[in-house]
């Protein structure tokens, strides 16, 4: 199977998910999909079908930027990250290489974590083209996993896989 193929089943398998974590900016809050939900539904498919994704920095731009807040003046790291994402399988060796950019705004030390974190999130949110709205898989897979209380882990972990992946 292509690299190609691999990455068509993982799409196929990850329609959608609902928004788990809330942000804020300014008065205004947010909801989004956090890095680790993301991962706990892909990652798995990623292992089972051999598909490894690197990362590598290519250029990193930091600019200081400083604000003022109800509180004083505030100074943090503006960070603009130039990121190549390249997608391996292990069956064959082929890849598929993708650049994105992403920027991130944190204290001194964490622009750069910022930038990374919200590159991979979204990177995989697109290539996935995986929707953040009204149709949650997470409640179809629950809804499906109801009547499973005595079921394993490991049969509860085979159901959701093929239930994902039959969307």
């Amino acid at each position: 199977m292509s690299v190609y193929k691999k990455l068509h089943q993982v799409q196929a398998a990850t329609r959608s998910l609902a928004a788990n974590t809330q942000g804020q900016t300014g008065a205004a809050t947010y909801g989004y999909v956090s890095g680790a939900k993301l991962l706990g539904v892909i990652r798995p498919l990623m292992d089972q079908l051999g598909l490894i994704l690197t990362q590598e920095v290519i250029e990193i731009n930091n600019q200081p930027i400083t604000y003022s807040t109800r509180n004083g003046e505030k100074t943090e790291m503006f960070t603009t990250a130039h990121i190549r994402f390249t997608w391996v399988d292990t069956d064959d060796g082929s890849t598929i290489v993708n650049d994105f950019f992403a920027n991130g705004m944190n204290a001194w030390d964490k622009g750069l974590g910022s930038a990374l974190t919200y590159a991979e999130r979204y990177y995989l949110m697109k290539t996935f083209h995986i929707a953040t709205d009204e149709d949650d898989i997470d409640a179809l897979v629950k809804a499906a996993l109801e009547n499973k209380e005595d079921a394993t882990d490991e049969e509860i972990e085979a159901d959701m896989y093929e239930l994902i992946c039959e969307r």
